[in-house]
């Protein structure tokens, strides 16, 4: 853990406000906000530059922010070390100011045991740039795992109700009762109806021919009814069982609406979009094709507008990435064999903080989706907001024009579908527990990673 530094006048984000001011880290935790509105701010803040091993002051213009908290990983260890690993990403992520991290299960082997679990653990303890935590998956016969994993030190339960990467689909009824009914416990789903996308794929190869399938054919197979379908189910059961459901990576307007309202009825209900939903729809589909062939199937610009509008509003809990790399030379293959999945979470801060230059919400309303509200939701001890007393997980950002390209893309795979988009924005620091793990935006070779701690009840 670092010593003290003082981050001297600039733009605090935090609680719905901007406010001019200056921020010691002593310890590892936020020590002191001065406010710039105080009285006696120039003494206050000369006090603090005294007692501080680093100042920062060079901040005209630039924005403090809490660091990113994503809910939603694929960082590819063990198993397909080759695409990614914790070590890898998480570099990725800090130096696109994502500070924590719940990574998925769906690994080789598999996390669907305490052991398995804590094997990833000791690595990123030992590896990690980041904050981290796991989820535990579920199958359709690991009920005793899933009660013995102890919630106030995992995100969550990670259940697949339709398949995807690692073959995780949990479709016996009995299992899922179970799993739905288990107290105390946060269930994360992924919503596909599996029978309606084997019938929707039945149907494209029939008219198109396995070697022929258009990626424009994705949101098709993969279509928003097995979306709706299989969300659907999955808030009747939370709602019969009286569940912490967190719906992943919702990517339709049907969707959104039914959450919005189940909600009303049940505030344990909750749901999560991420970035690429907002920034691309499927008219991309013929400029990239398997680039951003991912699930659930990015969709129609009406779904693009109604995921906007739904981060604009509030009416989801968290903005994350289900950042899943895979080799460049996979995605080329063509629709039956290119694997679902991207990497965004080294770009993730920044094509927010564009589409809130493009007015699609606010930069306060970036800070909350991305930070405040995963930490209530989550319920994570001390982290997502700048507040004395709590970690300095904390991110400058800058107006510094600049350009994606394979030079500056960190994740392992090497690739992005962002390639030669010019961002606003760019993310030149950042701390982990108050360590600066980012400095003039590279890595400085610092990690003082935690595992996320959890209040379940």
């Amino acid at each position: 853990m670092a010593g003290s530094t003082l981050i001297r006048d600039i733009r605090i984000v935090s609680e719905g406000s901007i406010r001019e001011g200056s921020v010691l880290i002593e310890n590892g935790l936020i020590s002191k906000i001065i406010l710039r509105s105080e009285p006696g701010y120039t003494d206050k803040v000369r006090q603090a530059e005294a007692s501080a091993g680093e100042v920062i002051g060079d901040n005209e213009g630039a924005l403090l922010l809490p660091g990113v908290i994503d809910d939603q990983v694929h960082f590819r260890e063990p198993g397909a070390t080759a695409k990614g690993c914790i070590a890898s990403e998480s570099a990725a992520a800090v130096l696109g100011g994502t500070t924590s991290f719940m990574d998925m299960p769906n690994n080789n082997p598999p996390a669907t045991t305490l052991e398995a679990l804590e094997e990833k653990y000791s690595t990123a303890a030992r590896d990690s740039y980041a904050n981290y935590s796991f989820y535990i998956g579920a199958t359709n016969d690991n009920i005793g795992e899933l009660r013995r994993a102890d919630p106030g030190r995992i995100c969550g339960i990670k259940v697949f109700m339709g398949s995807s990467t690692g073959n995780m689909l949990v479709d016996s009824q009995e299992a899922l009762e179970a799993i739905f009914s288990l107290p105390g416990r946060l269930i994360a789903t992924h919503c596909e109806d599996e029978a309606t996308i084997r019938a929707n794929l039945t149907a494209a190869r029939t008219r198109y021919g396995d070697d022929a399938i258009p990626f424009s054919a994705h949101p098709l197979i993969r279509s928003r009814e097995a979306c709706l379908l299989s969300s659907s189910k999955a808030v009747e059961m939370a709602m019969k069982h009286g569940t912490r459901l967190h719906v992943l990576h919702v990517s339709t307007a049907d969707e959104l609406s039914m959450l919005c309202e189940a909600r009303r009825t049940h505030p344990g209900i909750s749901s999560e979009v991420c970035v690429h939903y907002m920034w691309f729809d499927d008219r991309d589909y013929d400029r990239y094709g398997s680039l951003i062939k991912c699930n659930p199937a990015i969709k129609t610009p009406a779904d693009r507008e109604a995921v906007t509008a739904a981060v604009r509003e509030g009416q989801v809990q968290a903005v994350a990435t289900d950042h899943a790399p895979h080799l460049y030379a996979e995605k080329m293959q063509d629709y039956l064999h290119a694997p679902s999945g991207l990497p965004t979470i080294q770009h993730s801060l920044v094509m927010m903080l564009q589409l809130a230059e493009r007015g699609c919400f606010p930069i306060e309303q970036v800070v909350r989706m991305m930070s405040h509200s995963p930490a209530d939701l989550f319920r994570i001890d001390r982290r997502g907001y700048i507040r004395e007393g709590w970690w300095a997980d904390l991110v400058i950002v800058r107006r510094r024009p600049w350009t994606v390209s394979k030079d500056n893309i960190a994740c392992r795979c090497g690739w992005s579908p962002l390639e030669g988009q010019t961002f606003d924005w760019a993310v030149t620091d950042t701390f982990t527990n108050g360590t600066p793990v980012v400095r003039n935006g590279r890595l400085t070779g610092l990690r003082s990673p935690s595992r996320l701690e959890f209040h379940p009840s």
